[in-house]
């Protein structure tokens, strides 16, 4: 038993008072002469008995009085915790955008917050955790009023953020997390010191069809052919209407069937157009309809300038084309430096020497993000060489080779290689070379290495530039490698990640990368806005470019401009993570039926009320008063009724 107000005890030291008026009663009995009669003394004796267990009850009586009425205002009452403990809830409310779904009450996220607005307890405090926000220590009022304004949010968050959150607050007596735990690991929340309560919200209807991403498979001069892939949860769908926008303009109309759990490509010829503002939207009712709908964009981007100094080669202007290069080959005696700041990728292809006045503006063009590739003359200087890699900080090239070696392992884990290829090809035909340069690189990783496990093609990253080294020189007398199927891929990669141009699309709450092909002035800035929202992103500028890196913004789906001031640079597309439209949620009943910490519920006002009864308090109060009210009817009745 404990109580709310301690301090009333001390007056249980009035009860020295009924105990002292009791034992210093100086009422005696009075000897009174009587006539000699003999059955008079017993009476007596009776007398004197009765008036003594009379003084007792009443004593009794008084004593019980005065304690029940002393405990009644010191407040005491039952409950599991210590009084000093005061109550304060973490509560988790997944409100991604998965919790925009129907359950079998309605919309998953409004009947959870309508649920805790109802039966939330006035006493204590609370921490509110959304994907986007964070409120700490507020009432039950404020509570309310956050719950109130809480819609769905692109944002997501991890299981281990939850738990630091919950750390952070120290002294938590209630944690509960509401979510449908689609992208929640639930083993992180094992054998965990923690009392958790989980509560697990999920869509009542179990089929659902999303439009996962886009691709063009055909590019022309002047048409384009995009691919959507959709993917089927749930049982086959026939009839399924899908409609393709450019802005608001209908371009395309079809329908389709899909497979039960699997996935389907449809195609849409498109006429090219700058932008073209592609919007595509599924007219089907399921679990989810945020991903129903999906933005891309086409831009006709500005070609990324390539510069080769040396002898011409036939390879590399077959590669580089005009409908996505700027390609121009130089001599060495011919190079214009002053273009040198222009370029996005350089190639020194085959040069005996480097010189010096080449040296210093390929060192200012690497600081400024430029990409470089250097192919090997078979008969180079170097001395040259080394100096040239001494400045930019490197490495060296230490030796030469005259040896006929194979090209036999392509590196297919590197990033490099990402959709190139189908599958790892094995028995393809090595092409070979009859000289090789061994090399000492820092930062450097194997893009393909000779039959000797020596580098063929190394990357070496260097801030934010790349450098690419042939180990052998690429003409016809020292290697067939320019007649072999990877000389495409290769030196095609290469050109296209010298400049992150825009991609179709994005992910929200995804940190992205896009470099933009502009130069700035010294205070210039870009910003990314739409219609209902700008913002200026995280940004680096270079000489020839500007680098743009976002993820907690934009918060909407939708396609917003890359500006310069008031110019316009690029159309951007946003969607929806994929991940949220996976109808797959653990069983957390089974997982932690054994559990003593980890509680798991379907309802929010199941475990509201459970964590209420939990810590109900019993108070005793009335019990006391109703005492002292009987021990003062008793006190009375003995008074009236007990006669001496």
């Amino acid at each position: 038993m404990q109580f709310k107000h301690p301090e009333f005890l001390y007056f249980l030291a009035l009860l020295i008072i009924p105990i002292l008026v009791h034992l210093f009663q100086l009422r005696k009995f009075k000897k009174v002469p009587f006539t000699n009669v003999a059955f008079l003394q017993n009476l007596v004796i009776k007398n004197r008995k009765s008036s003594q267990i009379k003084k007792w009850l009443l004593l009794a009586c008084r004593l019980l009085l005065i304690s029940a009425i002393v405990l009644a205002f010191a407040q005491p009452f039952l409950s599991n915790r210590s009084k000093e403990v005061k109550d304060h809830t973490f509560i988790y409310l997944d409100n991604s955008m998965s919790s925009n779904a129907n359950g079998n009450s309605g919309n998953i996220l409004k009947n959870a917050s309508l649920e805790l607005i109802e039966n939330n307890r006035e006493s204590g405090t609370y921490s509110l955790l959304t994907n986007s926000n964070f409120y700490r220590n507020i009432s039950s009022d404020e509570l309310r009023n956050k719950l109130k304004k809480i819609t769905n949010s692109p944002a997501q968050i991890s299981q281990e953020e939850i738990l630091l959150k919950i750390y952070s607050l120290k002294n938590t007596t209630e944690n509960i997390i509401i979510s449908d735990f689609q992208n929640l690991n639930p083993e992180v929340f094992e054998n965990k010191n923690l009392p958790l309560s989980l509560v697990q919200i999920t869509p009542e209807q179990k089929s659902n069809i999303s439009i996962d991403s886009v691709y063009v498979s055909q590019n022309t001069s002047t048409s384009l052919q995009v691919n959507a892939i959709l993917k089927n949860q749930g049982s086959a769908k026939e009839n399924i209407p899908i409609a393709l926008y450019n802005d608001d303009q209908l371009l395309s109309k079809q329908t389709f069937s899909i497979p039960e759990n699997e996935a389907k490509s449809i195609s849409f010829s498109i006429e090219k157009t700058n932008p073209f503002k592609g919007y595509l939207e599924v007219n089907y009712k399921d679990a989810f309809a945020f991903d129903n709908s999906f933005y891309f964009s086409l831009n006709s981007n500005d070609k990324i300038n390539v510069l080769a100094i040396g002898d011409s080669n036939d390879f590399l202007s077959r590669i580089y084309t005009k409908d996505e290069f700027n390609f121009t080959n130089y001599t060495l005696q011919n190079t214009n430096y002053n273009s040198i700041e222009q370029q996005q990728l350089i190639i020194l292809n085959e040069l005996e020497k480097i010189p010096q006045s080449l040296v210093t503006s390929i060192e200012s063009f690497i600081k400024n993000g430029g990409h470089l590739v250097i192919i090997p003359n078979t008969e180079i200087d170097l001395n040259s060489y080394n100096v040239f890699f001494k400045n930019l900080a490197i490495g060296s090239v230490t030796s030469r080779k005259k040896d006929s070696l194979k090209i036999t392992s392509i590196n297919f884990k590197h990033p490099f290689f990402k959709n190139v290829f189908d599958k790892q090809v094995r028995n393809f035909q090595y092409p070979f070379v009859t000289t090789s340069f061994t090399s000492n690189f820092s930062n450097s990783s194997t893009l393909i290495s000779l039959e000797n496990n020596q580098n063929f093609i190394s990357q070496i990253t260097k801030n934010d530039s790349k450098i690419y080294w042939f180990s052998s020189p690429l003409d016809k007398e020292q290697s067939n490698f320019t007649n072999s199927p990877l000389i495409v891929p290769v030196f095609y990669n290469i050109g296209q990640g010298s400049l992150q141009l825009s991609e179709l699309f994005y992910r929200l709450s995804k940190e992205n990368t896009i470099e933009v092909n502009a130069q700035l002035n010294k205070d210039d800035i870009l910003s990314i806005s739409n219609t209902q929202s700008s913002f200026i992103p995280l940004q680096q500028t270079f000489q020839n470019k500007v680098k743009i890196t976002t993820k907690d913004q934009p918060e909407s789906t939708g396609f917003y401009s890359v500006s310069d001031k008031k110019t316009s640079l690029q159309t951007i597309a946003f969607n929806h993570s994929i991940s949220e439209s996976s109808l797959q949620f653990p069983d957390l009943l089974n997982r932690f039926k054994d559990s003593e910490n980890v509680k798991v519920s379907k309802s929010v006002k199941d475990t509201l009320k459970k964590i209420a009864q939990k810590s109900k308090v019993h108070w005793l109060w009335k019990w006391f008063l109703g005492l002292a009210i009987v021990s003062l009817l008793l006190e009375i009745l003995i008074l009236k009724y007990f006669k001496v």
